[in-house]
């Protein structure tokens, strides 16, 4: 008899049946939509973000843990087992749903104003318009703060000035939420993208993150009238308190990839023979499956506790820097890990453990790299600041 890993501690019994049965529907929709195609989406470095994000809607994953909208409002627990689900399918699908939803929804919903919401939210939520979020640009990653993009008033208009990178469903997106510096601050505007003046430009030649669509947007003198202000969104706290509800997937989303690597890994050393046995009967091969087992029920937990917290509204910025810092960061062990058990065919698209581990080296770095939280961590630890 063997146990599967996330059965090594009975977590499902931490789980009430509503939450259990969400998690059913995104596996299958994953099993369903994603892994019969993601091996070559990967390889050609394209991803039919529109087809994905209607099949999506369809379960109510986009912008699910909202309220109103043609939202599913599930809870913050509910919403992690499917982060989960999505990135054991690949990280471009969860980076898909959680860019809609936990960044470029979330925007609107908390800081838009009614106009917004209306023209903009139920279309999202159906996956008839994808939305991206415009804060990272080439020179201006870890520190927002610092941004070149400019926003200046013309009469009742505003003026959008600058450049962001690195944003995921760019290319294809119908609406941005792009962050500027104004006079007084900074500011969202939402700004549709096919506006005079707004170009994206599709990233190429990535090594990781290939199944999911990059941009970059030139913002061009770009002349929006007042009503694309998001009214309630005001100075830097704005855009960073979308970024911890989207690092809160990361921390459910990272266990997926690692949940699937190691279920590969299993699967793979009780069938491979060598010297006359499996390799999974070798002390070495059962020493890495096991640390593995270990680290992936320890970041789950970890996370169930987040989401706990999060539903009870409790939820604090740094707590969550905890789960992406630990949960990415093993997540990516477990899955260069995993490929050691492979051994040659671990680099082979047959098997999804390389490709997860390429991927998590984005995951490592977007939303806040792991230097950043932990000096997140450092300052809650010490009350000092120590980012310059």
């Amino acid at each position: 008899m063997t146990t599967r890993p996330l059965d090594l501690l009975d977590v499902d019994a931490l789980h009430s049946q509503e939450e259990l049965a969400i998690r059913a529907v995104v596996r299958r929709v994953v099993d369903d939509h994603v892994r019969p195609n993601v091996a070559e989406w990967y390889e050609q470095g394209q991803v039919p973000v529109r087809d994905l994000a209607r099949e999506f809607a369809k379960v109510g994953l986009l912008g699910m843990h909202l309220h109103g909208y043609g939202c599913a409002g599930a809870s913050a627990v509910a919403y992690g087992l499917a982060c989960l689900e999505l990135e054991a399918g690949d990280s471009g699908a969860r980076s898909l749903v959680s860019v809609q939803g936990s960044l470029a929804m979330f925007a609107i919903w908390k800081f838009g104003s009614d106009e917004q919401k209306d023209e903009w939210l139920p279309r999202m939520a159906a996956g008839d318009a994808i939305g991206c979020f415009g804060l990272t640009e080439p020179d201006h990653g870890s520190d927002p703060a610092s941004m070149s993009t400019r926003a200046r008033r013309d009469g009742s208009d505003w003026i959008l000035s600058g450049g962001k990178m690195w944003i995921t469903n760019a290319p294809v997106a119908d609406v941005a939420v792009v962050w500027a510096r104004t006079e007084d601050g900074i500011s969202g505007f939402a700004v549709p993208m096919d506006t005079p003046g707004v170009t994206a430009r599709e990233v190429h030649h990535k090594l990781s993150l290939r199944a999911s669509c990059t941009g970059e947007i030139v913002l061009d003198d770009v002349r929006l009238p007042a009503s694309a202000q998001l009214p309630a969104a005001r100075g830097l706290k704005a855009p960073l308190s979308c970024l911890t509800e989207a690092r809160y997937g990361i921390v459910w989303g990272a266990l997926g990839a690692a949940r699937d690597s190691l279920h590969t890994a299993l699967d793979y050393a009780g069938t491979r023979e060598q010297f006359g046995r499996p390799i999974a009967g070798f002390q070495l091969t059962q020493a890495k499956l096991a640390d593995a087992a270990v680290e992936l029920q320890k970041g789950y937990l970890l996370a169930l506790h987040l989401g706990r917290r999060a539903d009870q509204g409790v939820l604090r910025p740094e707590q969550v820097s905890v789960g992406k810092l630990n949960n990415v960061r093993e997540a990516l062990a477990i899955a260069r890990q995993c490929r050691t058990i492979l051994g040659a065919n671990g680099i082979s698209a047959e098997y999804p453990v390389m490709r997860h581990a390429a991927n998590l080296e984005t995951v490592l770095t977007y939303e806040g790299t792991s230097e950043i939280h932990l000096l997140v961590i450092g300052q809650a630890l010490t009350g000092i600041a120590a980012f310059s």
